[in-house]
């Protein structure tokens, strides 16, 4: 008895995926719920499983092409037994001649499974990816390990024997957007098209934060679970500063203005497949542990590609620490609908005046990006300074002061 493979549904507002890659080739067994194949999305990647145990029995949307919700992807064979899982992935070796991919499978196995982009280089150069160490999720390998993998050799000492002249080495690389990057490209794009974007900028003293951080971090983690970090004070001093200016926490929806009575905060978040960012529900009722908590737990799904649609929907306000990459300072661009998004950046040590005496304090610039068709110059103002406020004196955050 055949078991359908088909799309599921995939989110308000999203109607058709790509089909990034399979992990089963046909004939292999399958268990059920084990991942079958990754769909990308314009806002996230997601693995469709296994309705059934047995055999995959047929594979009828291949990598690299476009479905819509319901489509059907392929068949498994309940019940049947099938093969163990070959290494290398599922869609390239099926396309392939069988006594082809026979003798590529003993000739170029490897311990993980190879990226399309990988695959590509390893079949135009004759690699043997045996050789090829994956650093990827799940020890895949990836285009950039083969690259290294082909310097490596390049640089080797020559051998005692003359090989035979290689080809020459391509200058560049040319590989189709993914849908994610597309979309990512789109909704900036749109942004700076739509909304009046301006920037104001403040500095920011952390010594008090770090000294807090300092003194409870240990007791917070046995406490809670969870390590204390920096980004926490600033989703609770920007929660805090979007009480007083809640057109920061607004959005222009045609000739209207709608203003919203929470916080829902997103996190910016750099993956492999590009930036996207989850979000924080309610971060004005919350406390400093359950937003870590919080933050963590988006992390690990964003790291792992495990993030859901509803993660990454409905932000009000959104928050960029550049800092991690060690921006000094930046212009971050507005996440529409959103009027507002702070950037963070790098704590350095500078010079400082204070109570007229130079001193040397851990500092980091703070930039506000808004919509000028909202927002005014005084209001952003105002919201920064907050933040800063409550940053400089994190006892402010908990009296509500």
């Amino acid at each position: 008895m055949s078991t359908e493979i088909r799309v599921p549904t995939l989110g308000e507002s999203v109607t058709e995926a790509t089909v990034a890659k399979w992990f089963k080739q046909v004939g292999e067994a399958v268990a059920q719920d084990e991942p079958l194949v990754e769909l990308e999305t314009d806002k996230v990647a997601l693995e469709v499983t296994a309705p059934a145990a047995g055999a995959l029995k047929e594979i009828t949307v291949k990598s690299g092409e476009t479905v819509e919700v319901g489509a059907l992807l392929g068949l498994i064979e309940a019940g049947a037994k099938g093969t163990a899982a070959a290494p290398a992935a599922a869609d390239k070796k099926a396309e392939a001649p069988a006594a082809k991919a026979a003798v590529a499978d003993d000739a170029k196995s490897s311990d993980g499974p190879v990226m399309p982009a990988a695959q590509k280089m390893i079949d135009e150069f004759d690699l043997d990816v045996r050789a090829i160490k994956g650093t990827g999720k799940g020890g895949r390998i990836t285009k950039e390990d083969v690259m290294a993998y082909m310097d490596g050799r390049k640089n080797a000492p020559a051998a005692t024997v003359a090989a035979p002249a290689a080809a020459a080495e391509p200058r560049i690389d040319r590989v189709p957007m993914t849908r994610l990057r597309k979309r990512i490209a789109q909704r900036l794009k749109e942004a700076q098209n739509t909304a009046a974007i301006l920037t104001t900028y403040n500095e920011v003293d952390m010594s008090a934060v770090m000294a807090l951080r300092d003194q409870y971090k240990d007791m917070f983690e046995r406490k809670h679970g969870v390590r204390m970090g920096f980004m926490s004070f600033f989703v609770k001093a920007c929660a805090f500063a979007l009480k007083e200016v809640p057109e920061v926490n607004a959005s222009i929806e045609g000739e209207d203005i709608v203003y919203h009575r929470y916080a829902d905060i997103g996190v910016a978040a750099s993956t492999p497949a590009g930036l996207v960012v989850p979000v924080v529900r309610n971060c004005d009722s919350k406390g400093f542990a359950a937003i870590e908590k919080d933050i963590n737990d988006l992390a690990v799904k964003a790291r792992d590609g495990k993030l859901a649609l509803d993660d990454l929907q409905g932000g009000t306000f959104t928050i960029s620490n550049g800092g991690v990459f060690g921006s000094l300072m930046s212009a971050p661009i507005l996440n529409p609908p959103q009027s507002g998004i702070l950037g963070m950046h790098a704590i350095k040590k500078r010079p400082v005046v204070v109570n007229d005496q130079i001193v040397i304090r851990p500092m980091m610039y703070l930039a506000l990006s808004y919509d000028h068709r909202l927002i005014d110059g005084s209001g952003a103002v105002t919201f920064l300074v907050r933040v800063k406020e409550a940053i400089e004196d994190p006892q402010r955050l908990l009296l509500d002061l």
